[in-house]
């Protein structure tokens, strides 16, 4: 497996740290042909019940690399198998806790959106920057929030790219716990610890029937989410935006 995500299995439990820390955890295609191995690992080990999805070093994970995207990676980043990181679309029957031990970015929110339980510390924020950089949150990020926080905040945070704290994340019905910094693991092998008590197969089912509440919907949306991608990511400000961000430069939008 690669070491950009490093797989660590502690009884039932699979611990995979996202480990590009220099880049803040942001996606690459390397990285994402990884976590889509492991997630692949954890559904075919009968041993492992539960997953914890983390970051390394202080930063949970800073979205999908732009420089890997102006390379010509983005197709496979946000698309393959799973979608973004191999993960966000991933068929999964076993729970995933994210870890979120400092900033969830664009699609860092949208991995832990993705995830089943969320326990951040309390230096963790939120937020889907996209449109900053001419692009918008397509791993499933606005339509995923809208459903979890109420919708005129959701909206506000689409538009804008602003942030939301831990403690106005776990106001809001978002994570479901905070720690203080560097407890972020512990808690949610605490947490993970508490579902390994129940039955295996009762898990598995109650699971499958909350995802299954969203699920029609959600087909119908990614279709949307993906008719969206190819008008935006063809135009002019898609190319300027990751552009004036790998030269830390302002952005100069044409709206074509």
């Amino acid at each position: 497996m690669s070491e950009t995500v490093i797989c660590e299995v502690r009884g039932a439990i699979a611990i995979l740290t996202l480990s590009r820390p220099r880049q803040r955890n942001s996606i690459n295609a390397e990285m994402c042909d990884a976590l889509r191995a492991a997630i692949a690992v954890i559904e075919a080990d009968r041993n492992i019940r539960i997953g914890i999805l983390t970051g390394a070093g202080d930063v949970f994970c800073a979205g999908m690399d732009l420089k890997a995207f102006l390379d010509g990676e983005g197709d496979r980043i946000l698309f393959g198998e799973g979608r973004f990181g191999g993960f966000v679309d991933a068929a999964r029957s076993k729970p995933l806790i994210a870890a979120v031990n400092g900033p969830a970015l664009a699609g860092g929110f949208e991995l832990a959106l993705a995830c089943d339980l969320v326990v951040a510390s309390e230096t963790a924020f939120f937020g889907l920057p996209e449109p900053g950089v001419g692009i918008f949150a397509c791993a499933g990020g606005p339509f995923r929030l809208a459903r979890k926080i109420p919708p005129a905040r959701a909206m506000e945070l689409v538009l804008t790219g602003g942030r939301l704290s831990a403690k106005e994340a776990l106001e809001l019905g978002l994570v479901n716990r905070v720690v203080a910094a560097g407890q972020g693991l512990e808690s949610a092998m605490e947490l993970a610890g508490q579902i390994l008590r129940n039955a295996p197969l009762a898990i598995a089912a109650s699971l499958a029937l909350t995802r299954a509440a969203n699920a029609v919907a959600e087909a119908e949306l990614w279709t949307l989410n993906d008719r969206l991608w190819n008008r935006v990511a063809g135009s002019e400000d898609a190319v300027e935006g990751p552009s004036a961000f790998a030269q830390k430069r302002p952005p100069e939008w044409s709206g074509r």
